[in-house]
């Protein structure tokens, strides 16, 4: 057998009160498309960090292609033959794309070369893209292909992709996953990281699992269900979520022609939205990143002013409210931002449970905060979302992303919304975590609440969705029931085909 092209030896990184790597061994062979599964606080991130030098561990060893490896930066490790492409783009939306391109480069050509190796690298591997169109302008699959794109031009024997799908199209999974089956059958070797375990059974080889910092075992993904792999992700089986039966009620929120100008001189604006949303709904919206999500929920938040009577909440206009009167009436809201938008990342648990809550939880007392009240309301967060941290007042960023968001979920879900309006509620987040996150939307639901959830993620919103509409380009679909539609039918949907389009796919 050839040796492998990474082999990972008892690596151990610890931090102030956590050991994110403990005694991590593993290898990756050539030509291997190999997984990385866990649970988020797993210890996934620290071990892509130190294999890609932004972190260096504090024991073991690692060889690379035969030779000892100790990255002390990303740029030692571009030069060694390890790319990667991060899960949040890193790209200058107001620069061309050929210009993106070489920034991320070590030694890039004069531009014109550039731009014609551009073009060259698109067309071998089914990635089609215009050197010279502005970043600002491009949806988010076309955002990932520059990323990609600038991987390539540097001929890496070993790419590394994080949660490489969350913003893509089925359709625009499928040419990724072309791609990524062309660089293996030329030698590349991929480590990918991705929550999505049909996705991890369909094209890895193999699979290495982490449980709280340790290797817990490995898999053939292609031999294993997505049950037993998020078994051995979470240490128990998987709990799937069920809906209660219930009638759904009144309308409680309706949109009339809702048009809203975005803020970003790179964002989607609004364009004649209407619907309407029943009690006891769940109402999911599908979109790729970019397309309005961002501003469809700051228009129903109140971040984002409208004409009165665009937004109705039961029977009332509220377009013209703000975020505090609308929470006052029942309509509560969670972006997808965790960290700087709906959390504050140096602030407490407490402080956090605070911002949001301190109106619907009666938290104000002579206009200052009753701290006890606060910090009961975190807590009570914290033990009905099982949330794992030290207690109240650790700082938001110190939780791991899937933490933070059942945080973010549980603190409005136990305000008792009459309407709750969620963006990405389990984006980047781990199979339980994932479970947990949608259980408690539609058991909101089942109790009587009108709830809208916006997601990338096409298998969150067949699950739980009684409803689907599609946001393209700011225009929403009309609204279909759930039930029975094809993911082919959702990814035109997607794609701007509404109506009669659709119904003859």
């Amino acid at each position: 057998m050839t040796a492998p092209l990474l082999e990972v030896k008892g690596l151990r990184k610890a931090y102030p009160g956590v050991v994110a790597n403990d005694d991590v061994s593993f290898s990756i062979g050539r030509g291997e498309v190999h997984s990385l599964l866990g649970e988020n606080g797993a210890g996934k991130s620290t071990l892509v960090k130190m294999v890609y030098g932004l972190v260096r561990p504090d024991e073991g060893s690692m060889t690379f292609d035969g030779a000892a490896f100790a990255p002390t930066s990303p740029h030692e490790a571009r030069r060694t033959g390890i790319a990667m492409v991060f899960q949040h783009f890193s790209l200058f939306e107001a620069l061309d794309v050929a210009e993106n391109v070489a920034l991320g480069m070590e030694t890039p050509p004069p531009m014109h070369t550039l731009a014609q190796q551009i073009r060259e690298v698109s067309e071998t591997y089914g990635l089609p893209l215009n050197p010279d169109r502005l970043v600002g302008d491009l949806s988010a699959g076309e955002r990932q292909r520059v990323e990609i794109i600038r991987c390539l031009l540097q001929d890496p024997k070993l790419l590394i992709m994080d949660e490489p799908t969350s913003v893509l199209t089925p359709q625009e999974v499928d040419i990724l996953f072309e791609t990524l089956r062309k660089l293996q059958s030329e030698g590349t070797s991929i480590l990918y990281i991705s929550h999505k375990l049909e996705e991890i059974r369909t094209l890895c080889d193999g699979a290495t699992i982490l449980r709280l910092g340790k290797v817990v075992g490995s898999a053939d993904p292609k031999a294993s269900s997505a049950r037993e792999l998020a078994a051995m992700m979470v240490g128990e089986e998987l709990k799937v979520p069920e809906a209660r039966a219930h009638r759904l009620g009144e309308v409680a929120l309706k949109l009339d022609n809702l048009s809203v100008a975005s803020p970003s001189a790179f964002g989607t604006s609004l364009k004649g939205v209407s619907l309407e949303l029943r009690k006891g709904e769940v109402l999911g919206v599908g979109g790729v990143a970019g397309n309005g999500q961002d501003e469809l929920l700051g228009a129903l938040s109140g971040e984002l002013r409208a004409t009165p009577g665009a937004v109705v909440l039961a029977g009332q206009p509220i377009g013209g409210l703000g975020p505090v009167e609308r929470r006052a009436l029942g309509l509560l809201a969670a972006p997808e931002e965790r960290l700087g938008h709906a959390a504050a990342p140096n602030m407490s648990l407490t402080e956090n449970a605070a911002l949001s809550g301190w109106l619907r939880k009666d938290m104000v007392n002579r206009s200052l905060i009753d701290w006890r009240k606060a910090r009961g309301f975190a807590g009570e967060v914290i033990k009905a979302f099982d949330v794992r941290t030290p207690g109240t007042e650790t700082a938001a960023r110190a939780l791991s992303g899937g933490n933070l968001q059942k945080f973010v979920i549980g603190r409005e879900i136990l305000q008792a919304p009459d309407v709750l309006v969620v963006n990405q509620p389990t984006w980047g987040v781990d199979a339980s975590a994932a479970a947990a996150i949608r259980q408690a939307l539609l058991d909101l639901a089942a109790n009587g609440a009108a709830v809208m959830v916006i997601s990338q993620d096409l298998d969150e919103l067949m699950e739980i969705s009684t409803s689907f509409a599609a946001l393209n380009e700011g225009r929403l679909s009309p609204v279909r029931p759930a039930e029975g539609l094809t993911i082919d039918e959702i990814g035109l949907m997607m794609g701007g085909a509404h109506g009669m389009e659709v119904a003859h796919v």
